[in-house]
């Protein structure tokens, strides 16, 4: 069972059909929506500030999402793929974002709805990222606006993660 934890007076909620791995850590000022999944190694450390993640979002082995302590909270939307050892700290995500795999997204960046942070990207601190727009490298600059190809590998991804989920569930 995941490892939930409560923190001065704050207990992680989530919706209905969410799942978290065996090993996944969330602690403190977590709010969730429904069909989320958190996957192994994966920390979700509300104890310094809100972290407020909606519907059918995943966060994908080993990432970490934090705050900075009564500066940052993070905010992600729905539908939001959180990829392998990401980091998302204390920022804003939209809907229908895909953050690839190791990338980091630092305090105060704002990541509009239908964009892809590549692998291995760094968005740095107050970074606004373009609405259906990919960025990548370090620091992360727009590479390309998303083509109805990539919007839907996003949409794909959001709605694959509640399905790999139902084989935990089932097993």
């Amino acid at each position: 069972m995941a490892l939930i934890k409560s923190i001065n007076g704050k207990q992680p909620k989530w919706g209905e059909n969410s799942w978290f791995a065996d090993n996944a850590t969330i602690v403190g000022d977590v709010t969730m929506g429904t069909n989320c999944t958190i996957w192994f190694n994966a920390v979700v450390r509300g104890d310094v500030h809100e972290i407020i993640i909606g519907n059918h979002t995943n966060i994908q082995d080993g990432a970490v999402i934090h705050c900075t302590y009564q500066k940052a909270g993070t905010y992600i939307g729905n539908k939001v793929s959180i990829a392998h050892n990401a980091i998302v700290h204390g920022c804003t995500i939209h809907d229908n974002v895909l953050i690839g795999m190791g990338a980091i997204v630092m305090d105060h960046a704002v990541i509009h709805s239908g964009a892809v942070i590549a692998a291995g990207a760094v968005v740095l601190a107050g970074t606004i990222v373009e609405a259906n727009s990919i960025y990548a490298g370090m620091p992360a600059k727009k590479v390309k606006t998303t083509g109805p190809g990539m919007l839907e590998v996003i949409e794909r991804t959001a709605n694959n993660y509640p399905m790999y989920a139902a084989w935990y569930k089932e097993s």
